[in-house]
Order: C-alpha cells, then structure tokens, then sequence
C-alpha cells in the first residue's frame, strides 16, 4: 500500500496548515501531494518537493486521476453552503473518485455532532460520513469543533458598533485554534493509521456570548453590550446590514445549535493528540485584540 498522502483544498487555511505541519513533522516531501483547483497557487509547495496536482471536486474523472497512487486521501470539506446540494454531491464526486483511483484509507474534516445538529449545512456532513463509511474502506473523520477564527465574522462589526447581537441565549461554543487542528490532523496521518476512527477536536472550555464578550472588553478596553434577540430579529438585523439573503439562514442556524449545545462539546481529543493543552480563547483574543478591533 502507497504511503502517500493526499491532502484537498491545499491551497486553502486548513489544508495549507495540514501540509506545512506534514512537513514539520519530517514526513518526506515525496509522500505529500497537494490538491487544488489553482495549482499555480501552491508553487512554493512544489519548490519543497511536494507534488501539486489539480483537484476539481466536481470533475470525477480529474479528481480520480489526480487521486491515482494515494494511500491516504484527506477530504477538507469545501466552502460551497447554497441550499442546492452542490456540496454534497462535490462531496460524494470526492469520495467516488478515491475508490475508483484505489485508495485505501480515507479522511475527511466533519463538524461535531453533525447527524444532530441545527446547522443548516450539518446534513452535508453527516451525509458525507455515510458515504464515506459505506465504501468499506477504513475512515478516519476529524470533527472540527469551531475555530477561534470565526469570531472574526462577529466582534469586529459588534466592537464598532458596540453592541453584539446574538439569539444564542446561554449556549456554550468550544473555539479551537485552526492551526492547532491542523497540526492534529497532520500528527494523526504522519502515522498512516489503519482502522476506523473518529476524532472530535475542540477546545478544552466552552463560552456563552457574554463570557466571549467580557474577554473582548478585557482584552480591547472598548466597550461591548450582548443583546439577546430572537431568531427572527436576528435574521432581520443581518438582512438590513446586507448580509447576503442566502447567508442569513446560515447563520441563524449557528445561534440555534449554540443554543441546542451541539457547539458547545468539549473533548480531550485534540489535546490528546498535540501532547498539550490547546491554546485557550482567552489567550487567542488577548493576541488578536488589536486585529479584532479593526
């Protein structure tokens, strides 16, 4: 069996940080290939050794060529969330493709809980599972809890006007660094794993909207109200900011499983595979207080 490993969506925030940790972690440069829609884009790659090769997911035959002596095939979930099942099918046009090609292990990136939770685009995911599952072939799902990241999309715009509007009530999220999942990931495919396993990698607290919002005061010294709304409301707010009309759903679904506690899940999982304690929220807001604050 190839020990080759197959990293999508390369050229994007979690699979570039996948690759570089590969990397870090002395797994030779001929053992990775890189997958990307833009292969232009991963030119420093290919300069280390890496093999870059196109991967469209909604070209089957391409990705199964692109695929053709991989061990290991990881699938980062793509960032296509219309309601029109377009990224289901890319998808499954994933997974068809690594069987056609010979893979023998697959991998993919999932959201915790996802066969229950209220996100809009959780079907996707727990679709995907099946899919993958159904091949008969070992899997490996890493659930990635949500990211410090996102926060992002939220405090800067609450900062600037100083109100952060939320329908979570008091539901809990575990945020994790990015980077720290990636290097979770990385550490798990270095060792080319047989069997089936999954992982759910989150941070090791959980935070209400409130207690995120103490941290950001702390951390910026600018101030910052929670009002709590209802989902209507909310959607009705974005609306009026010019959040795109297919992206308001979205969205409120997020406040909906924060308050259903499917974002809210703490596992020992990631610390478990970094060997340490995960950097915490209050530590990446403390770091970041300059960027969040625009």
């Amino acid at each position: 069996m190839s020990d080759t490993i197959f990293i999508t969506g390369a050229a994007g925030h979690l699979g570039g940080a996948v690759v570089r940790h590969l990397l870090d972690r002395r797994v030779a440069p001929e053992r990775i290939v890189a997958g990307t829609r833009h292969p232009e884009k991963l030119a420093d790659l290919a300069a280390r050794g890496v093999t870059v090769r196109k991967a469209d997911f909604d070209d089957v035959p391409g990705l199964t060529s692109a695929f053709a002596g991989a061990g290991t095939v990881l699938i980062i979930s793509t960032d296509v969330l219309t309601q029109d099942g377009h990224r289901l099918r890319q998808h499954r046009n994933a997974v068809q493709a690594a069987v056609a090609a010979g893979v023998r292990h697959l991998a993919y990136t999932s959201l915790p809980a996802p066969e229950t939770s209220p996100i809009s685009f959780a079907p996707d995911h727990a679709l995907t599972e099946e899919a993958l599952h159904a091949t008969g072939l070992p899997v490996t799902v890493f659930r990635n809890g949500w990211y410090h990241e996102n926060l992002f999309m939220s405090v800067p715009a609450a900062l600037r006007s100083g109100h952060w509007y939320t329908a979570s009530e008091q539901g809990r999220t575990s945020y994790a660094a990015r980077d720290e999942i990636a290097e979770a990931i990385a550490a798990v495919l270095a060792e080319a794993p047989s069997g089936s396993r999954t992982y759910t990698l989150t941070g090791s607290e959980a935070f209400t909207v409130e207690e995120i919002a103490a941290l950001v005061r702390t951390s910026t010294g600018k101030p910052l109200d929670v009002v709590h709304v209802t989902d209507d409301q909310l959607a009705a707010g974005l609306a009026a900011a010019g959040v795109p009309e297919g992206i308001v759903p979205i969205l409120v679904s997020m406040e909906v499983a924060t308050r259903a506690g499917s974002l809210g899940i703490v596992t020992d999982d990631l610390a478990t595979i970094l060997g340490r304690t995960p950097t915490s929220l209050q530590a990446f807001i403390a770091d970041k207080a300059g960027a969040l604050s625009g």
